[in-house]
């Protein structure tokens, strides 16, 4: 299934349409219940699809299904500047780069493919082992931080 984003991309865009008309509906700690309930799931099956390591600030949508935390370096805008020449991790040489598997995964994902070129947010910490669906019904999912900006000043 992890090689197919184009299907986990059209089942995170359903998830999404019932997720969204939820967010906001509660902030600080009124869904903790809830996180209880479905981080253990989560967990399970994020981590069996894709590698995840439960950030609570899921992008797997923005990097071609493939979870930028499980890049040994942690780097969720793109590869380091240690890319092997035949695309595997220059930290575990053995592994392909979790960035060069991105890039050619976004490419099958016509919704959300493009995202790739965009500039994440840094992550925010606090929010490790959460459940990042919760997080998002929160809206609490991708948060900017105060005078962060995606564009740099020329």
């Amino acid at each position: 299934m992890r090689n197919r984003p184009g299907a986990l991309e059209w089942s995170y865009r359903l998830m999404l349409a019932v997720i969204k008309p939820l967010r906001g509906l509660s902030s600080g700690g009124e869904l903790r219940w809830l996180d209880r309930l479905v981080r253990p799931v989560e967990r399970l099956t994020k981590g069996l699809v894709f590698d995840c390591r439960m950030c609570g600030q899921c992008v797997l949508h923005s990097t071609g299904m493939t979870c930028p935390m499980s890049c040994p370096k942690n780097l969720r805008n793109g590869p380091c500047g240690g890319v092997r020449l035949n695309g595997n991790c220059e930290v575990l040489p053995d592994e392909p780069c979790i960035w060069v598997e991105a890039w050619e995964r976004s490419k099958k994902m016509s919704h959300y493919g493009p995202a790739i070129h965009e500039l994440r947010p840094p992550l925010d910490w606090n929010r490790e082992g959460s459940a990042a669906w919760v997080n998002e019904m929160k809206g609490l999912g991708e948060p900017e931080p105060e005078g962060w900006s995606p564009r740099a000043e020329q």
